[in-house]
């Protein structure tokens, strides 16, 4: 089966990120699109066990996670944003005392130094939520968890428009959020 990149143009106009800067990133994830389909078609054709394969294999999550991060990541955006409300405000809340306290402390596992993407996941077992920090698209992720809503901090997503101001794009990105997009996911694992 082949992946088809998805078109976040109605994106273009979002404030706080600019035209270049969505398209750049847009491209950089069809690359993760078409290098997912290209491992997955190799796979298809190498002996399992053998060490290319063994080695494409390894490659395959960083690209997987790539192409997947990035479209939760364009999913959770929209112009203007959305405020906080729902299943998903009650939950931050129950947990977390308040969305401020909630705000706070996603914002800053994203200004952290280093590079990578911070979560906020949905451990479906227990029903707690973490904000998590995620140091490369294959490595961290929390098993049995879902994400509800993806931040990228890799430079690609904020050095064209706010250089080394990381946390000038963070408050961008936060007023952003599709939080009924986040309702969405917490639904749909909230109802399996």
């Amino acid at each position: 089966m082949a992946y088809e990149a998805k078109n976040y143009d109605h994106l273009l106009g979002l404030e706080g990120m600019s035209e270049t800067l969505l398209k750049n990133h847009f491209t950089l994830y069809q690359g993760y699109v078409k290098n997912a389909n290209g491992l997955l078609e190799k796979l298809d054709t190498l002996e399992v066990g053998s060490a290319e394969y063994g080695e494409l294999q390894r490659r395959f999550g960083w690209e997987w996670n790539g192409m997947r991060l990035h479209e939760f990541y364009f999913s959770n955006l929209k112009s203007g944003g959305s405020e906080c409300a729902g299943p998903i405000k009650e939950k931050i809340e129950s947990i977390y005392g308040s969305i401020e306290n909630w705000r706070k402390n996603f914002v800053g596992v994203g200004t952290m130094r280093g590079i990578g993407w911070v979560i906020l996941y949905l451990d479906v077992a227990s029903g707690e939520l973490f904000n998590t920090w995620i140091n490369e698209h294959d490595v961290g992720h929390l098993s049995g968890a879902m994400p509800l809503l993806v931040m990228d901090v890799f430079e690609h997503a904020y050095m064209v428009d706010y250089g080394l101001k990381k946390a000038d794009y963070i408050e961008a990105f936060m007023h952003a959020i599709d939080w009924d997009e986040v309702n969405r996911r917490l639904a749909l694992v909230t109802h399996l």
